[in-house]
């Protein structure tokens, strides 16, 4: 099933039709898709790629000057991005319209070990960008983070930009600086009670002998936990709003993720924390139940706002604690997958690539990941080391 679809030409005020040629013809949905999907999902699938082509050949190279893709360029876009959708839907076993970044991240471990070339692995690469681009800009979602890097040209894909040792020494020091508790003055009396058992109990104080002054002597643990935690099992900017209260075991030092967030792996994720780490999290578990933001949710961090953490808000964050310690980002790609990719390049050297797999929760489709032998207590011990 191809369309013939609107393409806006630059410095003409009119809207233009081309009619292309049934050999370039752009591919909205293609035939092979239409024995998978119910009239109702064609339907809907045909409504929103119609809308995602268009974009590209309106505006989608430049959006700023309205500048799109040639027909050509989108034509071959829509074949990469149609054969991502049906890997999708094959991974997900329902249909499911548009992605999400975790169904990316996916794909690109997939195509990490898949028998493909390096350019072929670099096109399907850029049109998945194209989509997260236009996802971005008319439905204003966070744009896609990719954890390899494909050369289109026949290069090796290699990971990003990632923390130094010393860096993730100097960024966990600088996280245990963040977060206060509410001002006393804006606290309500009943509010105030629950804060001053919570403060009596940090500083070892009878709740009778809690004074304001205390409250400036009490951290909160809140930032601090969010920032060690992905610094031992590096995180996705989608799992830190995912992370609920119940992945937490504070007492056996583990992370304990469940099966539905571990793709088509056949178990849950038990993944290693410090001991430090643990103890932050058991800290910010007692305090997060005197936020009432967090009355309604299991979710395990928000934002002040009471929103999700997201790329964006990540990335905010990350730079504000590379400033606190005079880490330069002006050259780097500095976004909260520096801090994952961290995690996988001094685990590897630390252990080997299986306790790696392991920490990072790689998904792999193609060969079913069993559970790293490296026991966790092993693991915990590198990253002791890593800091």
């Amino acid at each position: 099933m191809t369309m013939d679809l609107p393409i806006t030409l630059s410095r003409c005020p009119v809207s233009i039709k081309i009619k292309l040629e049934p050999s370039r013809g752009i591919p909205v949905v293609p035939k092979t898709h239409e024995g998978e999907l119910t009239d109702k999902q064609i339907v809907d699938y045909k409504e929103q790629r119609t809308q995602f082509l268009s974009w590209l050949l309106k505006e989608g190279k430049a959006p700023e000057k309205a500048e799109g893709y040639s027909p050509y360029t989108v034509s071959n876009t829509a074949y990469r991005t149609a054969q991502f959708d049906r890997w999708m839907w094959d991974q997900k076993n329902r249909y499911h319209y548009p992605p999400e970044s975790d169904d990316a991240a996916a794909y690109m471990d997939w195509l990490a070990v898949a028998d493909k070339t390096q350019t072929d692995k670099g096109k399907k690469q850029e049109a998945l960008k194209r989509c997260s681009k236009w996802l971005h800009h008319e439905h204003g979602r966070d744009e896609w983070n990719f954890e390899y890097s494909f050369d289109g040209s026949g290069g090796n894909h290699q990971p990003q930009d990632f923390l130094t040792r010393e860096e993730r020494r100097v960024i966990r020091q600088v996280a245990l600086n963040e977060g206060s508790l509410p001002a006393y003055s804006t606290l309500t009396a009943e509010e105030r009670s629950g804060w001053k058992h919570y403060v009596a109990n940090v500083l070892g104080k009878d709740y009778t002998d809690v004074t304001e002054e205390d409250w400036d002597e009490v951290n909160g643990w809140e930032i601090t936990s969010l920032v060690w935690t992905s610094l031992d099992v590096g995180f996705r900017p989608a799992e830190v709003g995912n992370a609920t209260t119940e992945w937490v075991d504070a007492t056996n030092g583990v992370l304990r993720i469940p099966k539905a967030e571990s793709s088509k792996n056949e178990g849950n994720w038990t993944v290693s924390v410090t001991d430090r780490t643990a103890t932050a999290l058991s800290r910010w578990l007692e305090e997060r139940e005197l936020y009432d933001r967090y009355e309604e949710t299991d979710t395990l961090w928000l934002t002040s706002h009471g929103n999700p953490w997201g790329s964006k808000s990540l990335r905010r964050l990350l730079h504000r604690l590379c400033d606190y310690a005079g880490i330069e980002t002006a050259n780097r790609k500095m976004s909260w997958y520096t801090i994952r990719h961290s995690v996988g390049t001094y685990m590897t050297k630390e252990r080997d690539l299986a306790a790696a797999k392991a920490q990072l929760r790689h998904k792999n489709p193609v060969t079913t990941m069993k559970y790293d032998q490296v026991p966790v207590e092993d693991r915990r011990d590198a990253l002791d080391r890593m800091g």
